[in-house]
């Protein structure tokens, strides 16, 4: 069996979803979890990339939780 990797921070695409994340985190403070899947749906979209079902509410949750700056490639 072969295991894939997981992305690393210098793959284009996550430095794409790094940008949509840090654009939503960046006023998440009051937003609610809808809101910030909402305008994080947003990013992703106009980013041009495909990202899993699973990873968009990994993110949401992580930005709703506890906010602050992360590499999105160790959440991945």
């Amino acid at each position: 069996m072969t295991e894939t990797a997981p992305p690393s921070s210098d793959d284009p695409r996550v430095e794409a979803l790094q940008a949509a994340y840090d654009r939503v985190n960046s006023w998440q403070e009051s937003a609610t979890p809808e809101k910030i899947r909402e305008e994080l749906d947003r990013a992703i979209d106009e980013a041009g990339i495909e990202v899993s079902e699973e990873t968009r509410q990994t993110l949401v949750q992580h930005i709703d939780d506890r906010g602050g700056r992360e590499d999105v490639a160790t959440l991945l």
